[in-house]
């Protein structure tokens, strides 16, 4: 049994694992393990907790954009409504501008046919002084002729203006 080999490689190895049994190295292989259990645990463990920190931020982030979504709506429900009110008060401006506009056109119509009327009677009036002028200055003649002259023109004077 001694002339072997497998005797002496079964021999070596024995021996082999008890040079590695006296020098400790099971113990730092133990090490070594749990030294790299324990770094995967802690790299678990922070994954777990980035994972936990980026849910909360994702379901906060959809917390605020649903908040910026509602602020949203309401801002252009209130600018919907503002533009309509808007709308209605210049169309109730304009209505007004055009029923003033329209006042002021028909009070200088009646100016001017006031006016004219005015001219007319003036013409008139100048007319119709000269005409009994004409016809006085024929038919009186004398201080009596300018005395009457003078009183008709002034009567019709007064009566036409």
């Amino acid at each position: 049994m001694l002339h072997e080999a497998e005797t002496w490689v079964a021999i070596a190895f024995l021996f082999f694992v008890a040079l590695l049994a006296y020098l400790g190295v099971h113990k730092q292989v133990a090490a070594a393990l749990d030294n790299r259990t324990n770094k995967i645990k802690a790299e678990l463990d922070e994954a777990r907790r980035l994972k936990d920190e980026a849910m909360s931020l994702l379901s906060q982030y959809q917390r605020k954009s649903h908040e910026a979504e509602t602020e949203a709506q309401s801002i252009i429900t209130g600018a919907k409504a503002e533009a309509e009110r808007l709308s209605a008060e210049a169309k109730v401006k304009a209505e007004e501008f055009v029923a003033r506009r329209t006042k002021m056109a028909e009070q200088k119509i009646a100016q001017a046919e006031a006016q004219a009327v005015a001219d007319v009677r003036a013409a008139a009036a100048d007319a119709a002084v000269a005409a009994a002028e004409k016809i006085l200055a024929a038919q009186a003649k004398g201080d009596v002729a300018n005395q009457l002259i003078a009183k008709g023109v002034e009567d019709v004077r007064n009566k036409l203006n």
